[in-house]
């Protein structure tokens, strides 16, 4: 379960075998039929090994209610529209989101175009890191899945479900 709206989170996410990557702090806007809402202004520093970043635009995330995906959509001024990492399932641990990035991401580009991006790095780690063939299965079509609905512009991909929560940031 989230915390209550308004408060502090942080987003952990490690690559595969409890390797560090991705950890950047925001806050809890709320939850609708999609999942919980969280947001990141300008500013925002993020950080994985090797890289950090300053966030350029406000965005807001999406850990959905189910399925194996963390979903961004940026504000106005962002080098995309949307970006959907494919995961293990996000789990709440008290006001901290985890999951394990799997490679695999889904990005509208400003052009409206949709892409799948680092399908070789997700092969090269499948074999490197051993991904079992239940996560290689989870990945791939939890992928082909987004792609689809993104694609498609179905809710919450449909560049309307984020306004509002983008607006409450």
């Amino acid at each position: 379960m989230p915390p209550p709206p308004g408060s502090p989170v942080r987003i952990e996410m490690t690559k595969w075998g409890d390797r560090p990557h991705w950890a950047f702090d925001g806050v809890l806007l709320g939850s609708d039929r999609h999942g919980d809402w969280l947001g990141f202004r300008a500013g925002t520093p993020m950080a994985r090994p090797g890289l950090a970043i300053t966030a350029t635009n406000d965005q807001v995330g999406l850990v959905p209610r189910a399925g194996a995906w963390l979903a961004t959509f940026h504000g106005e001024g962002g080098p995309v529209a949307t970006y959907v990492d494919m995961t293990t399932e996000p789990v709440w641990d008290g006001s901290v989101v985890r999951a394990v990035d799997l490679d695999l991401d889904v990005i509208r580009l400003l052009d409206g175009s949709v892409v799948v991006d680092d399908e070789d790095e997700f092969e090269e780690h499948r074999v490197a890191l051993g991904y079992p063939p239940e996560v290689v299965a989870l990945a791939r079509e939890t992928c082909d899945r987004v792609r689809q609905a993104v694609a498609d512009g179905e809710p919450p991909f449909d560049g309307i479900a984020h306004l509002d929560w983008l607006q409450r940031l």
